[in-house]
């Protein structure tokens, strides 16, 4: 199952190939913001993350909102994290 999970830029490591720091619930990875590139994300906004890239901006409340909701799925969450832990673009 693949899930889009809400992050939080903590810093755009590469502006001119879209690359940015994001986290996810204390993971740390390196991220495409390239589908956002006409409104780069800022370090503190959240995206909604799926298979490395920066899908959407999102506002804090429902960035929690979601995360909420979806570490109710239990395994699929958690396996969700594990493959996010795991990838990395390079």
């Amino acid at each position: 199952m693949c899930l889009g999970i809400p992050g939080r830029i903590v810093e755009v490591t590469d502006t001119e190939n879209c690359l940015a720091k994001v986290d996810v619930s204390g993971v740390q990875r390196t991220i495409s913001v390239r589908l956002l590139e006409k409104d780069l994300p800022q370090p503190d906004d959240w995206v909604l993350v799926h298979v490395g890239f920066a899908m959407a901006k999102i506002d804090e409340a429902e960035a929690l909102l979601t995360l909420a909701a979806v570490q109710k799925l239990g395994d699929a969450y958690q396996d969700e994290i594990e493959a996010f832990d795991s990838s990395s673009i390079v």
